[in-house]
């Protein structure tokens, strides 16, 4: 799957992109047809702790799902998009076979 990531504001290291890039591509176990993945990471600037956001927009055959989360690291926000993300493809999936 082709991702591109893009860090606003900001400078994202490699190792972060790393574990975005292997956490998408597990996505491709629950559904065949996804193309890509755009990856956008946000800081916000407020007072809150829970100022990290990642948006993520995968591109399927027919169909695109897209995740926002905010978190305390970008580790845990993609963590927690991927698995919303899974969810979704799943049921898209099962919606595809039914029909």
């Amino acid at each position: 799957m082709n991702t591109q990531i893009q860090a606003i504001h900001f400078k994202a290291d490699r190792k972060l992109k790393d574990y975005i890039v292997t956490k998408l591509n597990k996505l491709e176990t629950f559904y065949d047809d996804i193309l890509d993945a755009q990856v956008f990471l946000k800081l916000e600037n407020t007072s809150a702790k829970e100022n990290k956001v990642i948006e993520i927009k995968i591109n399927a055959k027919h169909s695109t799902f897209i995740q926002k989360e905010t978190s305390l690291s970008f580790e845990a926000a993609a963590d927690i998009a991927v698995d919303a993300l899974a969810v979704q493809v799943k049921r898209y999936k099962g919606r595809v076979l039914e029909h």
